[in-house]
């Protein structure tokens, strides 16, 4: 993995957040400042580069609070039962505050719970833990998934409007899982965004486009009479060989004409997909437009050389840095709030620059 940029963090300890939701005092503040005190961070996983990134945030800011930090995160995005032990396990050891990126709330209830019942404070971060237990979750330091979605259908919407036409055209969602809520308004921001601009557009027209390939997002509107079909596919589980299949599937039909993918996994597929299949992705002539969610390599690579026509990147390392800051915070009894951690549009022409690339990872 390439040395991160980390250089845009450089005077964040000098932000002032606005008060939001209101803190009870931890059982540990008493300690005062932060000599002392102990956050422990749940992460959902590291099969991503993406969580080593927000690892690097999360040390940064320890170090900078002089706290103990612990980032641990399970094996991939699926194993829920192993976060929850890993949850368990953090509560256990009393900490001054807990930072969680929750892949099931519901599975983890009872934990959250006994955190609150021990006046542990929880910070939210990356999906956070949504629909937690009022009061059990001070604040979260995320990116607007949702409005990041739309960025992308947007972008997208400039790469196809001059294909749009004659004939029913297609555009091909991959979308890691459905139920974790970073990727789920992701999904769902492109394609309300992306239904949005089509309607708008007098060659597609209000109506006419149909929502297919899982139950949580398809529409009413036939296929038959759609001028264009967004199809998104799940794969079964959350691997490599999965990931391609479902990829290579919207791929190989004829008249698909845009194809996304909501995270690095997504991105990753298609890619792989792609070098199957004769090269069916790129900018130039009747080439597949292509769109990526956050970085990696292979991602990175297919910009630089025109296979993508670009991405939408987070801000891993401001996530991990403002989820430990916020925790110490929460842990010395300071009001705070929610922290929107931003994104940007990266493509050919500014994948290179210094404002893009201290967002990157490899």
């Amino acid at each position: 993995m390439k040395k991160l940029s980390i250089g845009l963090l450089t005077g964040l300890t000098a932000l002032t957040l606005l008060a939001g939701c209101g803190n009870e005092k931890p059982a540990n503040a008493e300690k005062g400042g932060s000599d002392n005190l102990t956050v422990e961070v749940v992460a959902k996983g590291f099969q991503h580069d993406f969580w080593k990134a927000v690892q690097a945030g999360a040390k940064k800011a320890a170090e900078e609070n002089g706290v103990k930090m612990t980032f641990v995160g399970p094996k991939d995005e699926t194993a829920i039962a192993e976060q929850l032990e890993m949850l368990n396990n953090a509560i256990n050891k009393n900490p001054s505050a807990i930072a969680l990126a929750a892949l099931d709330t519901n599975a983890e209830l009872d934990a959250i719970d006994q955190a609150k019942n021990k006046n542990i404070p929880i910070i939210g971060f990356d999906s956070g833990v949504p629909d937690a237990p009022e009061g059990a979750v001070k604040a979260t330091a995320s990116t607007d998934n949702y409005n990041a979605g739309g960025i992308a259908a947007e972008r997208a919407y400039e790469g196809i409007k001059e294909k749009l036409g004659e004939g029913v055209n297609r555009i091909g969602i991959i979308s890691q899982e459905v139920n974790s809520l970073s990727i789920s308004q992701r999904t769902g921001g492109f394609i309300d965004k992306i239904t949005e601009l089509l309607e708008a557009d007098s060659a597609v027209g209000k109506g006419k486009v149909a929502i297919t390939g899982h139950d949580k997002f398809k529409n009413d509107v036939k296929e038959s009479d759609a001028k264009i079909i967004i199809e998104l596919r799940v794969p079964a589980e959350v691997t490599d060989a999965a990931g391609k299949t479902e990829a290579q599937a919207l791929l190989e039909k004829k008249d698909l004409i845009c194809i996304y993918g909501s995270n690095e996994f997504g991105a990753k597929s298609i890619i792989n997909a792609d070098e199957g299949l004769g090269n069916r992705i790129g900018t130039d002539g009747d080439k597949v437009i292509a769109i990526g969610f956050d970085s990696g390599a292979l991602q990175q690579d297919a910009i630089r050389n025109g296979k993508f026509y670009g991405s939408v990147t987070q801000n891993p390392v401001k996530i991990g840095y403002e989820a430990v800051s916020l925790a110490v915070k929460a842990a010395n009894g300071e009001s705070v709030s929610d922290v929107d951690t931003g994104v940007e549009w990266y493509d050919q022409s500014n994948i290179d620059s210094d404002e893009i690339q201290q967002l990157l990872y490899k």
